[in-house]
């Protein structure tokens, strides 16, 4: 039965790349059966974030803090380089439309996805530097997300920062904490023995998320103008260049590949529930477009750019590298 279960695991976790759309497809089809799925997601944001930080120490932590570059690139990326360049290329192509331009801007000045913890974790990343990159793009959020509007927009906006930070502090913060403390305290064996018990159950939950965030973008995709065509197609390509800084930004600086896989997903993934409630609260209906129709390309992106650094590793695992990573092992960068 156990071994059927982790089946079960490996099997969604390999399959991602098929898994990712599917639910997305599902979500857009039936909205109101799934929309029910809703109020679980902290649940499952806070359960998912627990097994992934159960292989995690604060050691490991301690080493990040000691270290940021990696962290710092990340956030520097994620915080500044992306939403400039959505403000500079949204005004190209749709200035227009102001409404539109300030939801592009916004969906890349909210914090990092939760949910990149479970794919770093999934592709052998960088968990602690996963985990403390998201919880300081959090911790910051309050901050960051009315100072890039203003100052590219002009938009003053009043954030919940502390409904904001209670959230994030339920579904990263104390799960994280946790986590790690079981690690550290039975001296590994958390990790060893508990994680890969419950792993499958973390994938079903990324499976029950991505389903739930679909149902946000039903109403848009069922009601398209060319217009909004466009944006949609724009906000596919902006999101996967985010993926591809990452990935390119840690090959040409040569960082281990757990690292190469964190930074992937770091500089990639959004926390686009943050951004939709921003924009239903703050902002014209037709700013929460832009933001929302990027839960049609995430995970999907995200399961495709996994492919492709397992493709990338392929010839240094033949040619001997050990478990088959491009560079050191984190623990010794």
């Amino acid at each position: 039965m156990m071994d059927a279960w982790k089946r079960l695991g490996s099997f969604i976790g390999s399959h991602m790349v098929f898994v990712s759309p599917t639910c997305v497809a599902l979500g857009v089809l039936f909205p109101d059966q799934l929309v029910l799925l809703k109020p679980a997601v902290i649940g499952l944001f806070a359960f998912m974030t627990f097994q992934n930080s159960l292989t995690n120490t604060f050691g490991n932590l301690a080493r990040v803090l000691r270290h940021p570059a990696p962290m710092l690139v990340a956030l520097a990326v994620a915080t500044v380089a992306m939403p400039t360049l959505a403000c500079l290329l949204g005004n190209l192509l749709f200035g227009s439309d102001p409404d539109l331009v300030c939801g592009l801007v916004l969906e890349y000045s909210v914090p990092v996805a939760v949910v990149s913890s479970m794919w770093i974790n999934m592709f052998c990343g960088d968990i602690a530097l996963g985990l403390a990159t998201i919880l300081v793009s959090t911790l910051i959020a309050p901050v960051t997300i009315p100072l890039t509007l203003q100052t590219l927009l002009g938009q003053t906006v009043r954030v919940d920062a502390l409904g904001m930070m209670g959230e994030m502090l339920v579904s990263v913060a104390l799960p994280a904490l946790l986590g790690t403390l079981a690690n550290d305290l039975t001296h590994g064996r958390a990790g060893r023995e508990l994680s890969p018990v419950i792993a499958p159950a973390a994938k079903i939950a990324l499976v029950l998320v991505i389903l739930a965030n679909s149902t946000g973008v039903a109403p848009y995709v069922r009601n398209l103008t060319p217009q909004l065509v466009g944006v949609a197609a724009f906000v596919c390509v902006f999101a996967a260049s985010g993926y591809g800084w990452g990935l390119l930004i840690s090959r040409v600086w040569r960082r281990p590949r757990a690292q190469e896989v964190s930074l992937t997903y770091l500089c990639g993934m959004r926390n686009i529930s943050a951004g939709a409630v921003l924009a239903g609260e703050y902002f014209p209906g037709e700013a929460m477009f832009p933001v929302v129709i990027g839960t049609l390309f995430q995970q999907v992106l995200a399961a495709a750019f996994g492919a492709l650094m397992r493709r990338l590793d392929a010839p240094r695992a033949e040619a001997g590298a050990p478990d088959g990573k491009p560079y050191e092992s984190a623990s010794r960068a």
